[in-house]
């Protein structure tokens, strides 16, 4: 699902004078449900009376304005409202773009988050950080790390039959098998009651 259908239906308001956080945000929201003002005296009157559904504020380390920064004619209970530093505004900025997916495929009647939306939430910091720590072969480190609990969860869900987990994964037994055995994987056939009744 694109962003961009999400921007007739998701607000967010960014009160930060920063601009790597006002671009991060800008690049995420694709600037049409963005409005972005260095602090809430710089907002004009009716944009300070518009509703958002979330609101970042970025607060010095050495501030304890936060939330007080906020126009009072925004209704509060209904907005989402994230206040940090600026670093903590640049990873906070993910989390708000999903939840803007989530938002705008609730809205659409669609289904809700795509597993891809999530793992790159999830995984780009990570890789950052791996690369900045001089990190390798992650693709490898990766797909052992979604793999194991892939394969632990379409055993449960066939009660511990390896061919039907095997089908279900689109593998091979004898290679679900071996994976089973490489992951270390625990494996407990569950019976159904009707073979017990047999």
């Amino acid at each position: 699902m694109s962003l961009t259908s999400s921007v007739s239906v998701f607000s967010l308001l960014l009160l930060s004078g920063d601009p790597d956080v006002q671009s991060q945000v800008k690049h995420l929201f694709k600037d049409a449900s963005v409005t972005i003002a260095k602090d809430a005296s710089a907002l004009s009157k009716e944009t300070a009376k518009c509703t958002f559904d979330a609101i970042i504020v970025e607060s010095k380390p050495s501030s304890s304005a936060g939330a007080a920064s906020i126009p009072a004619t925004i209704d509060l209970t209904h907005t989402l409202v994230i206040t940090g530093s600026r670093t903590v505004l640049k990873r906070t900025s993910k989390l708000i773009q999903v939840a803007a997916r989530q938002k705008a495929a609730e809205a659409t009647g669609k289904d809700a988050l795509s597993l891809e939306d999530y793992l790159e939430w999830k995984m780009g910091d990570f890789v950052k950080g791996m690369r900045s720590g001089s990190g390798r072969n992650l693709h490898p480190m990766l797909i052992n790390a979604i793999e194991r609990p892939l394969i632990t969860m379409a055993l449960q869900e066939t009660k511990g039959n390896q061919i039907q987990a095997a089908e279900l994964l689109g593998l091979n037994r004898n290679t679900l098998r071996k994976k089973i055995k490489d992951l270390h994987i625990p494996v407990k056939r569950k019976r159904t009651a009707q073979t017990r009744d047999a």
